[in-house]
């Protein structure tokens, strides 16, 4: 036996062996990075900021609380954080760490139920560590994104419940689904289905008149509040800028990405496998109807604007669980049909070479970014980290920002969103917060109006500056580019001016929070020249 597989490839023991998957999650997190504060969790990162520290984020929570009220994610980290007495960016870090660990445990176990040999087991671990930032074809999901959102939770939760289900284990598996609910109820939701189907297929085969124990749940996530009407005005532009949502505009590759794993799921089904256990093949069919009907679901969605408002459901993203479960499966056979003399080369090779290339796709993702962003020990060589960290440590607390509604665009951002970094409220910008409108159609006028207000700000001079601020709160703001005249900038470095907005109604108060930070503010404004600072 090769030398690497001697180290993780033995016999597996009755428990997950928790140190070789430690190891794995090092080697899977150097692969796929981590970031703080991109992507989405602009939005999820604020609201446990907010618990932590309520004095943070007078204005505009709207655009974040929307989804923290439907999840336990923010109390989560901002109890961890009262805990442990780290700060919020260590306690982040860490449940990303924990939680990437807990998804190759729970596909140490699924594995584990679905084949009978260790090789077949690790190749399938090995395998999805390598790729946790693979696309689950064009749902706009990753396997598991390289930052901490609500579904770095729910997604290996769900693959315990799914586990538990092939293991009969209902309860545990409701216990599960439950608990995911609580987090991340969309992803949850995407569970009841394929566990009822093996509900079902166990209960056909002992014949036992015992009544669904899914039922209850799926009662729960049935819709409310929906209605056929074509979207309009501002939804309509937040809803269809994200094309993903419609299957009418998927191509050809994207279907691909639909029906080539049903395909396979077929042949895993029907096949005779070798290699594998009976619950390989419960699996493989109970995915294939879970695909159809999300497809279906899908296709009718896209077939008339009288569904607009259904759009918000997504049944495509049941593809995030069936393309996770399907890679783990596929590795597992590779592991497996690679086991002989003449093929012990070729596992290894799959690995360096999937290593290399999703490590590629990580710096092309974020190329301008530090590939683990570890907190207090990662120099900020990104102007805009440093300029959100100046902002964090330099400006009140109750600070309210106007920040170029499109800034998420600009290169060098590599979308690390404004309100996470630098723990500052902010009017709504273009991306993030109007994917929140496509999930919560009444921000939708608000987000508009707030997005066209700061739309060409690097480009304002000092009066527009002041007529925003009688418009909004605001009270200062980020400028990429050179700061207009009349403007006091205590930071300006990098291409970035960060600015206090000239007659801003919060300024100008006595009693404001500035007048107590008077004195860091000069002395973040000599720093600004001295340097990059430490993130």
């Amino acid at each position: 036996m090769p030398a690497w597989e001697s180290v993780l490839i033995k016999t597996p023991d009755k428990h997950p062996p928790f140190l070789r998957l430690a190891l794995i999650t090092a080697g899977a997190i150097g692969i796929a990075g981590y970031h703080l504060g991109v992507d989405d969790s602009e939005i999820y990162i604020p609201a446990a900021q907010k618990l932590l520290h309520p004095a943070l984020f007078p204005f505009g929570t709207e655009f974040f609380e929307s989804h923290e009220h439907l999840s336990l994610f923010a109390p989560i980290l901002a109890w961890s954080a009262r805990l442990t007495h780290l700060s919020m960016d260590w306690t982040i870090f860490l449940w990303y760490v924990l939680t990437t660990f807990a998804l190759l445990v729970s596909c140490w176990l699924l594995a584990s139920v679905c084949f009978r040999t260790a090789r077949a087991r690790w190749a399938s671990v090995l395998v999805i560590a390598t790729i946790l930032t693979m696309p689950a074809t064009n749902t706009g999901l990753l396997l598991m994104d390289p930052y901490m959102t609500a579904r770095s939770f729910s997604t290996p939760l769900t693959i315990f419940a799914i586990t538990a289900f092939l293991c009969r284990r209902y309860w545990l598996a409701i216990g599960l689904t439950v608990v995911t609910a609580t987090i991340h109820p969309q992803m949850a939701a995407y569970v009841v289905f394929p566990a009822a189907l093996l509900w079902v297929m166990e209960r056909s085969r002992v014949q036992a008149p015992e009544p669904v124990p899914v039922a209850g749940i799926a009662l729960s996530i049935i819709p409310v509040g929906f209605r056929l009407a074509p979207a309009q005005g501002a939804y309509r532009e937040a809803l269809y800028a994200r094309d993903f949502y419609f299957l009418s505009t998927w191509t050809w590759y994207h279907w691909l990405g639909l029906l080539a794993p049903l395909a396979f799921l077929l042949w895993f089904w029907k096949g005779n496998v070798r290699g594998t256990t009976r619950e390989f093949s419960r699996i493989s069919f109970v995915l294939i109807p879970f695909g159809i009907v999300s497809i279906v679901a899908g296709a009718i969605i896209s077939s008339t604007h009288e569904f607009d408002m259904y759009a918000r459901l997504q049944p495509l993203r049941c593809f995030h669980l069936i393309t996770l479960v399907f890679m783990l499966l596929l590795a597992g056979l590779i592991g497996e049909y690679t086991s002989t003399k003449k093929l012990r080369w070729a596992l290894p090779t799959l690995l360096i070479g999937l290593t290399l290339g999703m490590s590629y796709v990580g710096y092309a993702t974020y190329p301008n970014s530090p590939r683990i962003e570890v907190p207090g020990l990662t120099p900020a060589t990104n102007a805009w980290l440093d300029t959100t960290w100046w902002i964090r440590q330099n400006t009140p607390r109750d600070a309210i920002f106007a920040v170029d509604a499109r800034y998420l665009a600009v290169p060098g951002v590599d979308v690390h969103g404004f309100r996470a970094l630098a723990e500052r409220s902010a009017l709504a910008d273009y991306y993030k917060d109007g994917g929140v409108v496509a999930i919560f159609p009444n921000l939708a006028p608000e987000w508009k109006q707030m997005s066209d207000a700061t739309s060409g700000l690097n480009s304002f001079n000092a009066e527009q500056f002041s007529r925003l601020a009688r418009e909004y709160p605001v009270t200062w703001t980020v400028i990429h580019g050179a700061a207009p005249n009349g403007m006091y900038c205590p930071y300006n470095r990098q291409g970035y001016a960060v600015c206090q907005i000239p007659g801003a109604p919060g300024l100008s108060d006595p009693s404001s929070s500035l007048a107590s930070a008077g004195t860091s503010l000069k002395a973040g404004a000599a720093q600004a020249n001295a340097g990059p600072q430490a993130r």
